[in-house]
């Protein structure tokens, strides 16, 4: 192997891109069970095709779009690893191989589209949003990606190399990038049949619960894994990741019985998944107690947050936007008041004496790649909408959108439906005996 390689780093980096795999069947189940009954076997599809679709662009063009050496002032990389070509088996990136790296990028692009699934929930025609996805990472998440993320050597696109802007692991990249988009199309598809009038409850709690869980395991490989070495920034990145999250639950309930007078499950699996998201960008860049601090504040601005909806009429079926887009800001917006300059980054907060030169410059992270997602999220989903339809038909949406567009239901009605017709029309034992028995009586 070459000089500076390190098997226990590869190691680690490969446990991690496996960790974030799995988160994308994590959000399937959270997705699902937040769905109702007849459209849950389509939301956990929606997330599983980007598995598919982004895994094959991303070798084809991808990677060398994303993470290829510059091609034009920080805004994209260069075509030299078209189809992979060009890296060794040998090649490293750091202390890791290059094909390490590549696997563990490829999962966070792989997820990101998955998330924007959420906001449109219940009325999206799948061969649309599959198309979508396909669009909208080619021009989109592979150029924020490049702009954000650090490559070749240390080096960066436009954004974190030369503005300054901190992202440790996808907080604007990732999260404002997904939530930003969900916006965009919650607006161009328009509001589900019912909104605001019908309940729309979640129909699997325990699926929720089970997706919440899920997730917060596999960020441990998305933030964590994000120092790409097995050191003691990836310690804390872990760290901060657990109280973060931690903190954020508890954010939510406490807001959530202040408002309504319960502690709701869902609550806390959203309070989970908002803290996830806030600590995403900042969890190399701040300590411990900063970390705490982030996760409460983040649990209680996104609780928030989610009511937005109704009180300005877009349909965000499943809070991406409260979650993900909020989330994601207030997570990049506290590095510049909790950086401690001594973790992973140099760059000092307003609480350690940085001034307010780093909020300003993650204030402008946020706002760049949030008008840039909005705009190109709007305008691709205005073309299909346009083109091939993108909005399922009403008579569809309201039948359920799981047999329409996948010929299957994710529950199997029709037996239990069966097997009560029976019970209902056959005599128990119970009732068999109590007739037996009162016709003794009339004998005697």
């Amino acid at each position: 192997m070459p000089d500076g390689f390190s098997a226990g780093d590869t190691a680690f980096v490969l446990i991690s891109a496996a960790l974030v795999m799995l988160m994308t069947p994590g959000l399937a189940f959270f997705y699902g069970g937040m769905v109702r009954v007849k459209s849950t076997l389509n939301m956990l599809v929606m997330s599983f095709i980007s598995l598919a679709i982004v895994s094959v662009l991303w070798v084809l063009y991808g990677y060398t779009l994303s993470f290829g050496t510059d091609a034009f002032h920080g805004l994209i990389g260069n075509l030299d690893h078209l189809g992979m070509r060009g890296i060794g088996l040998n090649d490293l990136s750091g202390s890791i191989p290059v094909t390490a790296f590549a696997a563990f990028q490829l999962m966070f692009a792989v997820i990101t589209p998955a998330l924007i699934s959420g906001a449109i929930a219940d009325r999206a025609k799948f061969a649309a949003w599959s198309l979508f996805i396909a669009l909208w990472v080619t021009i989109v998440y592979f150029p924020v990606a490049h702009w954000v993320f650090f490559f070749d050597g240390g080096h960066g696109g436009w954004l974190g190399d030369r503005q300054g802007v901190i992202d440790f692991a996808g907080g604007t990249a990732v999260h404002i990038n997904a939530g930003v988009a969900g916006l965009a199309l919650c607006l161009v598809l328009g509001k589900r049949v019912g909104f605001k009038k019908d309940p729309m409850r979640p129909h699997s709690l325990p699926l929720v619960m089970l997706g919440s869980g899920l997730l917060w395991f596999g960020w441990f490989g998305f933030n964590a894994g994000s120092a790409l070495a097995a050191n003691g920034v990836a310690g804390m990145a872990f760290m901060n990741t657990q109280v973060a999250t931690a903190a954020a639950t508890l954010g939510w309930l406490a807001c959530e019985k202040l408002r309504h007078g319960a502690f709701t499950s869902l609550g806390a699996a959203s309070g989970a998944v908002a803290g996830l998201v806030a600590i995403t960008p900042a969890c190399g860049s701040v300590s411990m107690l900063g970390a705490v601090a982030i996760g409460l504040i983040a649990g209680a601005v996104c609780a928030a947050a989610v009511s937005l909806k109704y009180r300005f009429g877009f349909d965000d079926s499943l809070d991406v936007v409260g979650v993900h887009a909020v989330g994601g800001a207030v997570g990049s917006l506290l590095i510049g008041f909790f950086a401690t300059g001594h973790v992973g980054q140099t760059a000092q907060g307003l609480f350690y004496g940085g001034g307010w030169g780093q909020l300003g410059k993650q204030a402008m992270g946020v706002a760049v790649v949030a008008v840039y997602s909005f705009v190109i999220s709007w305008l691709l989903g205005q073309a299909i909408q346009k083109t091939i339809g993108f909005r399922v038909t009403e008579d569809v949406e309201v039948a359920g959108i799981d047999q329409a567009e996948h010929a299957e239901s994710a529950y199997d009605f029709s037996a239990v439906g069966a097997s009560l017709s029976r019970a209902l029309s056959t005599p128990t034992l119970v009732s068999a005996a109590a007739d037996k028995a009162h016709k003794t009586e009339v004998d005697a």
